[in-house]
């Protein structure tokens, strides 16, 4: 055989050994590792296109008791896991009988037995609530809400939207606790 076809082989065999070794190895270093409370998101669009999104990152319970004591009650809480949950509507609304403007917020919850203080903050880009104390006079809505038992057990800390006649209701459910929070759009009214 031609030495400059075997030269010419070995040289296209190195360099697509090196390249394919190249790209696995980028591969791996750029694939984020496996998060174990994996970003989830809840989106729901009324009649009048009112939309809401809300971004969170979702715990599981894990044979954990959850309320009460790895969430304790009275105490602030990121509503989800690792960065802190983001609620967004695209037109003003009633946050539970409060008006809230259209916006971007850091959602805040504040855990008891038999009701729920829902908070929403101006300041974004929290992880956690470790820094609650320092922005929390950028709270723009502080709403109680009252908490229900569900039958079934939910392992994976979850958030919907459920349309109602006005709005939405945005049901929070972990382990058996479910809250409902009602949001009413203003072109309803």
């Amino acid at each position: 055989m031609d030495k400059r076809i075997v030269s010419t082989f070995k040289y296209v065999f190195v360099s697509l050994l090196i390249f394919g070794v190249g790209a696995a190895y980028a591969q791996k270093s750029i694939t984020p590792p496996k998060k174990a409370s994996p970003l989830a998101m809840a989106t729901f669009i009324g009649k009048d296109n009112t939309y809401l999104k809300v971004t969170y990152g979702q715990p599981y319970k894990k044979s954990r008791v959850i309320f009460g004591e790895l969430v304790p009650f009275g105490e602030i809480w990121r509503t989800g896991a690792n960065e802190a949950t983001e609620f967004t509507c695209t037109d003003d609304i009633q946050f539970n009988k409060k008006i809230l403007k259209a916006g971007t917020y850091t959602l805040f919850t504040i855990p008891g037995e038999k009701e729920w203080s829902v908070i929403l903050n101006s300041e974004l880009g929290q992880y956690g609530a470790y820094k609650y104390e320092e922005i929390k006079d950028k709270n723009i809505l502080i709403a109680p809400v009252e908490v229900d038992q569900t039958e079934d057990i939910y392992e994976a800390f979850t958030i919907e939207f459920e349309e109602t006649k006005k709005g939405a209701n945005m049901l929070l459910f972990w382990d058996q606790t479910k809250v409902i929070i009602p949001i009413t759009f203003a072109k309803s009214n």
